[in-house]
């Protein structure tokens, strides 16, 4: 049975990933503090828990004995965990770059260490900034634009130098505005569609920052799943970035104006004032991933979106996401 190690496993991202492996009959391994993940997205359908072996060990990514502890006898890292927030940078910005910078060194040398084959590591499409060219592909130069894309250039860099340097499998996914099921918008530092959702729920005008002209490269959660699980395979993508997104844009606007229309309800947006550190347009250049790890996304924007609000609204009946 192989063994894999998912840190932020009970996160957004993570607990999918971690589900998927499982699946596959896996024994996996997840390191997480909870501060912001979920215990319940560890609760799986017995299925999914008798396919494969889980074991979750509390603790934070700074502590080097129980990072050690949870890359002991791993073959691959899925090193999902951060915090991951441009807003939260803004206003706490060493507490991010203690947990993105110093726990993914941590991180890296306890695989080092502990032998371990690859890692994985989840990168930001925030280290793009606002550079003028579409769709953004990974010879552009980073120009960040907060201090959580600045935390995630320098996690790309350290994944760069520990393959160069000391030999170990490392592998760079920048994510595109992943969104799906288990995305929680119970924090000011939410992404968007979940707290759209949420507005729509308690029959609230959703709140768009700015103009809503604003692109996204909106990528579902499934997407990205299998994007990592080839990474951790794929022969041409150790010391490689990687972008992983759909390789197509939507405005804010245009997103808010779609769940409205599947919540049924009569409403206009509010607009408020812009918000520091959030990037004009995002679209990635996706042909790197389909040469080097065969990646193609295979959900559309509207499915997708039509898969979050059937979720939103199994854990909310009684809410009002009619459609």
């Amino acid at each position: 049975m192989k063994r894999y190690l998912v840190t932020g496993g009970a996160g957004f991202i993570g607990s999918h990933i971690v589900e998927r492996l499982l699946r596959e009959a896996s024994w996996v391994r997840v390191l997480d503090n909870f501060s912001t993940g979920n215990r319940a997205n560890l609760e799986f359908p017995p299925e999914v828990a008798r396919a494969g072996r889980l074991e979750v060990i509390e603790g934070d990514l700074r502590d080097r004995a129980q990072v050690e502890r949870a890359a002991d006898g791993i073959e691959v890292i899925y090193h999902q965990a951060a915090l991951a927030s441009v807003q939260r940078s803004i206003q706490w910005p060493a507490e991010v770059n203690a947990v993105n910078i110093e726990g993914t060194l941590e991180v890296l040398e306890a695989a080092r260490r502990a032998g371990a084959r690859r890692v994985v590591f989840a990168g930001s499409s925030s280290v793009y900034g606002n550079a003028a060219d579409l769709p953004k592909h990974e010879e552009q130069r980073p120009v960040p634009l907060s201090p959580y894309a600045v935390t995630k250039l320098a996690g790309e860099e350290y994944m760069r130098v520990f393959h160069q340097v000391y030999g170990l499998e490392t592998v760079t996914l920048r994510y595109f505005n992943v969104f799906g099921p288990r995305q929680t918008a119970d924090s000011e530092y939410s992404a968007v569609i979940p707290i759209f959702l949420s507005q729509l729920k308690r029959g609230e005008r959703p709140v768009i920052y700015g103009d809503g002209e604003q692109s996204r490269d909106f990528t579902y959660v499934g997407d990205v799943v299998e994007a990592n699980l080839k990474a951790a395979v794929a022969p041409g993508a150790p010391g490689q970035t990687i972008n992983i997104a759909c390789g197509r844009r939507h405005t804010i606007k245009q997103l808010c104006q779609q769940l409205i229309q599947f919540s049924g309800l009569d409403l206009t947006p509010i607009h408020a004032d812009p918000r520091s550190g959030d990037v004009r347009h995002s679209q990635a250049d996706i042909s790197r991933a389909r040469a080097i790890l065969g990646y193609s996304p295979a959900v559309e924007f509207e499915t997708g979106l039509q898969l979050t609000c059937e979720w939103f609204r199994s854990l909310n009946p009684n809410g009002s996401l009619t459609r």
